[in-house]
């Protein structure tokens, strides 16, 4: 009988992880391809758990990271990949530092029956404590699917890259697009490298944990200015230093931008209506992205030009995650803002710190069609009496009390706009207000949550 030789037997098991999907993709993330491997040798029933985990660095910035690796056993998930998972979610939670996981599998190993189940339930129960307390983004690269997948919806941000699969139901994956599409995931890759790349550049943008600020970065100011002509949806991208602005969601609720940018080097979210109607997914978007932005003080920008809300109890979703929010909160309005949707944007009811707006924003407590008719009453309809074109002077009459009557002026003077600012001084003015209300902090009165679910 031969003497087995450890220091062989060392070799091969490291070659066998180190020249794996899973590892190669966690060099690919980390700076230097160098991190430092948790439960390294750790086994499954078969062979090597079917993840690879470790901590390293992003850009500077300390990273825990998980790649499933579906060279060993498909990726299936196991009791010893849940556990070297557990432990990995563990150790994030004890420093304070953000957790990237790369998802690759083909499911569930089910074999072990009923105690893969309550290895799902607590990386599940796990995430969920550790939402909101460090960022947490997952990165598809390929199938995803089952209670997997749901574990991977819990991500802050949810990368994708075309061609890998997310669904619950293991029969019938849903492509990439489509996840994009439903807004499950946030940012639809071209292929994995660039979605390696785009989770490199978010965790490096955020800060560690909740109670840690973003770092500071070098800038660049941004090539192009804006105009009175410039859309809402535009502006945010043109007051971003550049080439900082990623935008998230881009294929779901299309009537709203949610963005990821700096400006003058501070990580800021940004919001900017592309519609004169939110509808129902446009208001579940920006909500849920204010929420992921207060719960890491990262001032939200928003810039308004939108008349109303279609659906009620979506923006109340949306009034309600603006009000709970204590992060620094800036708004612009760069054209029109009434009723209920200025009060929940702009207004007292989003406890805006800062309101800024453009000379020929409009402001009113209705939309200018309605006051009109109410505040003219029986002289509405006499002008247009005997009209040979009812349609053409009645927009003018609506136009004529809207200059008269929803000037941005008149709101100034009133309080409800703090300044009014030339387009092309946005960014200064937005970076001003951001380093003033940098150290802002709001107590609130204890409760576990409010009852509006985003």
């Amino acid at each position: 009988m031969g003497i087995v030789n450890k220091n062989d037997v060392l070799s091969k098991a490291i070659g066998e992880v180190e020249t794996s999907k899973g590892y190669k993709r966690l060099q690919e993330f980390f700076d230097d391809a160098a991190f430092t491997q948790v439960d390294t040798f750790a086994k499954s029933e078969s062979g090597y758990a079917e993840a690879v985990a470790g901590y390293g660095y992003v850009n500077g910035t300390g990273v825990y990271a998980i790649a499933q690796n579906s060279d060993f056993s498909g990726g299936a998930m196991s009791q010893a990949q849940a556990a070297k998972i557990k432990k990995v979610y563990d150790l994030a939670l004890k420093t304070g530092v953000p957790i990237v996981t790369l998802y690759d599998s083909i499911g569930g190993r089910l074999t072990e029956g009923t105690q893969l189940l309550t290895a799902y339930g607590d990386i599940l129960k796990m995430s969920s404590a550790l939402s909101g307390v460090v960022p947490q983004i997952s990165v598809v690269l390929g199938p995803c699917l089952g209670t997997q997948a749901l574990i991977a919806a819990c991500g802050d941000v949810v990368i994708i890259s075309k061609g890998a699969e997310l669904s619950l139901d293991v029969n019938t994956g849903t492509t990439a697009a489509a996840a994009a599409k439903n807004g499950t995931s946030h940012i639809l890759a071209e292929d994995e490298g660039e979605a390696i790349a785009f989770a490199r550049d978010i965790v490096s943008m955020l800060p560690a944990n909740n109670i840690e600020t973003a770092a500071g970065f070098e800038f660049a100011d941004p090539n192009a200015t804006v105009t009175d002509k410039t859309a809402a949806c535009e502006i945010p991208e043109l007051i971003a230093d550049e080439g900082s602005f990623i935008e998230l969601s881009p294929e779901f609720g299309e009537g709203a931008v949610t963005a990821l940018a700096t400006i003058t080097g501070v990580t800021v979210g940004m919001i900017g209506t592309k519609n004169k109607e939110l509808v129902s997914d446009d208001c579940t978007k920006a909500a849920r992205f204010v929420r992921f932005c207060d719960a890491f003080s990262l001032p939200v920008i928003t810039v308004v030009d939108a008349e109303k809300f279609c659906c009620i109890k979506s923006a109340a979703k949306l009034s309600s995650a603006y009000s709970e929010a204590t992060t620094p909160k800036i708004t612009i309005i760069s054209g029109e803002a009434y009723g209920a949707l200025y009060v929940a944007l702009a207004g007292t009811g989003s406890n805006a710190d800062i309101t800024f707006a453009y000379p020929n924003a409009s402001v009113s407590p209705l939309s200018p069609a309605a006051e009109a008719v109410v505040m003219l009453g029986d002289d509405f309809g006499k002008e247009l009496q005997g009209s040979q074109n009812p349609q053409a002077d009645r927009a003018s009459l609506i136009q004529e009390f809207k200059d008269e009557n929803c000037s941005v002026l008149d709101a100034a003077a009133k309080g409800y706009v703090e300044d009014i600012i030339a387009p092309a001084a946005t960014r200064a003015k937005v970076a001003s207000a951001i380093d003033m209300l940098i150290g802002k902090r709001v107590q609130r009165l204890p409760k576990k949550h409010n009852n509006l679910f985003i």
